[in-house]
């Protein structure tokens, strides 16, 4: 069985990092799009794409003339071969349009088989009492535990409850490095599907038979799960008007035309009718949606809804926290500052004491640099410790310690915290302690409070330091229009100084959970769209508010539940990546529809003068293309219609480069290339078009 899940999860990794690299018109998914292109002829599917119905409905009523005129029982206004080719067109124009969308499909479906290949039914050890049953994965129900060893596959989703585990989540993210999650932090949720490469955890299953992450994932990507984004919907509205409306004027022609004595053939009025409608867009709109889902999980970010990528381009307002996102996240205690009075190895010793409880990496640094300076003493500072009772860190309190069997007192925390605690106990806080946390605050490291019993003996700097190149990305924000707001649970002075550094436009300090939230609700409350990143089980209440909230994958199953986005990577600052691909979205739609309705000015001018130029000649004059005849005129706008769909294909796929600009400049950049672009693009195709029928005897 390991054998062969080995060989599973090798191929679900390869499979997903081929996918990723495969070009758009690959050999598979060109062959998989074609067929799929034809079955979605079914009107049943068609009528959910208002446009292409009405064009479908045309091809069919041109095909119908064109077997009454071979069979003559119909006028024959036009040659058979001309109303062939016209018929032939139009069904083209229809699968051309079926062929975008199913081409978007494909490409999700064939990252949806890489992933079924990790979801294999596995042996799971079950914890019933004190015995190991074992049983299958699908039978696992909320609530039960299960233990994992090194070298066995994670059966379902679940969080660790007991031990830590190096453990491999390449056939789920894709990324080869090992992650460790342990029990009673952030880092707690496994997923089904990843294999524990060392060590022995216990986890306690969360997520039902059929609703794990993967089989929510699975769905999602294959594009069973998917709905209309709110913008989608209002489109499609939109281009149904549109299409109604042209519908009516195509029909009052038709009386039109018999009070001029001109016999408009049904092929005419219908390639008339298909010319008006927002054909292009219309035929691209749900691949431009499928793609941006796409490319989010080619960013290994798991959207929950098609709405929550769209949303993104649309944030105003970007919560991150300090630690991880903004710096390196890895702060380590640099420096011992003691107030006047106190010796320096009296606070290196306190602030070892307070910190032997504390397995962060800040509590583990301050034990390492307390011990390079009483080295000499570390063996009786171990044995002094033994029995004592640690104080655990809360976000409500914001300290931790240690109390010894001898009821000595350590204590450290925040500025504010340990002021709170000793004015709650009738204490003065002695002199010099405000300035030297404001000297530790402005040189951009964090200050913490060492107190002994009720005696403060001085501070201790921890040092973070900026991510390479963080500046710029704020600044690429800030030109899309985008508030960058820092969260940090430091004290205001350092959040100021690393605010600063960092270029952000404000910051929340001394910030609980809870602050998110109320921060979160007033942006939202002045019609402000907000974005934030979480992992903990704290974040789950604000992650839900938000409008776009990114849960961590390394994080725990309330946080990842409450997201509407999961980052496989666990990267904290993929938000910005997120908001790129949400903007890209929105630009590619508005571009192709700028040039969908841009580029039926020319066709306006290839068709209306042809149909009625006979009867009434001063219209010649708006054959300003100078097309061959008016068969030659109508064909020609018809097969342009049809092959800019395929062309624009890859546009739509992989979407409209995004630069970060303001909303004024790319409306005047989208109107200048698309829309004056769509308007000179048909001209000249259309007539390329027309004489290349004139030189095969066609027109």
């Amino acid at each position: 069985m390991d054998t062969a899940m080995n060989y599973q999860t090798a191929q679900a990794k390869l499979s997903r990092r081929a996918g990723r690299k495969a070009s758009l018109f690959e050999a598979g998914l060109v062959r998989t799009a074609l067929g799929r292109a034809f079955a979605m002829l079914n009107p049943a599917a068609m009528i959910r794409n208002p446009v292409m119905f009405v064009t479908e409905i045309g091809a069919a009523l041109t095909t119908l003339t064109l077997i009454l005129d071979v069979t003559g029982q119909g006028p024959a206004l036009l040659p058979v071969p001309y109303t062939l080719a016209v018929a032939f067109v139009l069904w083209l124009t229809v699968l051309f349009a079926n062929f975008a969308e199913a081409l978007a499909e494909a490409r999700g479906r064939a990252q949806a088989d890489s992933l079924k290949l990790t979801r294999a039914r596995t042996l799971a050890r079950k914890l019933e009492g004190e015995k190991l049953v074992e049983v299958y994965s699908d039978q696992l129900r909320q609530g039960d535990l299960v233990k994992v060893e090194a070298g066995e596959v994670i059966p379902v989703d679940g969080e660790v409850v007991e031990g830590a585990a190096s453990v491999d989540e390449s056939a789920i993210t894709g990324e080869s490095a090992p992650v460790v999650r342990e029990a009673g932090g952030d880092r707690s949720g496994v997923t089904g599907g990843t294999r524990v490469l060392s060590d022995v955890i216990l986890i306690r299953v969360t997520a039902l038979p059929g609703q794990s992450f993967l089989d929510r994932m699975i769905a999602l990507v294959e594009g069973a799960a998917r709905q209309k984004t709110p913008n989608e919907l209002a489109l499609t509205v939109v281009l149904a008007g549109l299409s109604l409306a042209f519908v009516l004027v195509t029909g009052a022609l038709w009386p039109m035309a018999r009070y001029f004595n001109v016999e408009l053939p049904i092929p005419w009025l219908i390639s008339l009718l298909v010319c008006l409608i927002p054909t292009t867009i219309g035929a691209l709109l749900a691949a431009i949606g499928l793609a941006g889902m796409d490319r989010a999980l080619a960013a290994n970010v798991l959207a929950k809804s098609g709405k929550a990528v769209e949303l993104a381009g649309d944030i105003d307002t970007l919560l991150l926290d300090k630690t991880g996102t903004i710096t390196m996240g890895d702060r380590q205690a640099s420096e011992f500052f003691p107030l006047p009075g106190v010796k320096p190895l009296e606070l290196a010793r306190a602030a070892m004491y307070a910190s032997f409880g504390d397995q962060t990496p800040e509590g583990k640094s301050i034990v390492e640099l307390g011990g390079k300076m009483l080295a000499d003493e570390a063996p009786q500072e171990a044995d002094a410790t033994a029995g004592a009772r640690v104080i655990p860190f809360t976000a409500q309190t914001r300290l931790s310690g240690l109390e010894l069997p001898d009821g000595n007192l350590y204590r450290k925390g925040a500025p504010d915290a340990i002021e709170r605690l000793l004015t709650k106990e009738g204490k003065a806080l002695p002199d010099g302690l405000s300035s030297l946390v404001a000297t530790v605050a402005r040189s951009g490291a964090t200050p913490l409070v060492v107190l002994h019993n009720s005696k403060l003996l001085g501070v201790v700097a921890l040092a973070d330091v900026l991510k390479p190149g963080i500046y710029g990305r704020f600044a690429r924000l800030r030109a899309m229009g985008i508030r960058v707001v820092m969260v940090t649970g430091d004290n205001p002075l350092t959040a100021e100084a690393i605010a600063m550094e960092a270029g952000v436009d404000d910051f929340i300090a001394e910030a609980k959970p809870e602050d998110k939230l109320n921060y979160i609700r007033r942006e939202q409350a002045q019609g402000r769209l907000i974005a934030m990143m979480g992992d903990g089980t704290n974040d789950a209440p604000a992650l839900a508010q938000a409008d776009i909230g990114v849960a961590m994958n390394s994080g725990t199953q309330a946080a990842r539940e409450a997201g509407n986005m999961v980052d496989l990577d666990s990267d904290p600052t993929k938000l910005i990546e997120i908001i790129e691909i949400g903007k890209q979205l929105i630009m590619t739609r508005g571009a192709l529809t700028t040039f969908s309705i841009a580029n039926d000015v020319a066709k306006y001018f290839a068709i209306i003068p042809a149909m009625f130029m006979l009867a009434i000649p001063q219209l010649s004059a708006l054959n300003i293309m100078g097309l061959a005849s008016p068969q030659s005129a109508v064909l020609s706008a018809l097969i342009f219609n049809a092959i800019i769909i395929p062309l624009l294909i890859p546009i739509a796929i992989k979407g409209v480069k995004y630069r970060p600009k303001s909303a004024e400049s790319l409306l005047r950049h989208n109107l200048l290339v698309y829309g004056l672009g769509g308007i000179l693009v048909p001209f000249a195709g259309i007539k390329l078009i027309d004489m290349l029928l004139a030189g095969l005897g066609l027109a």
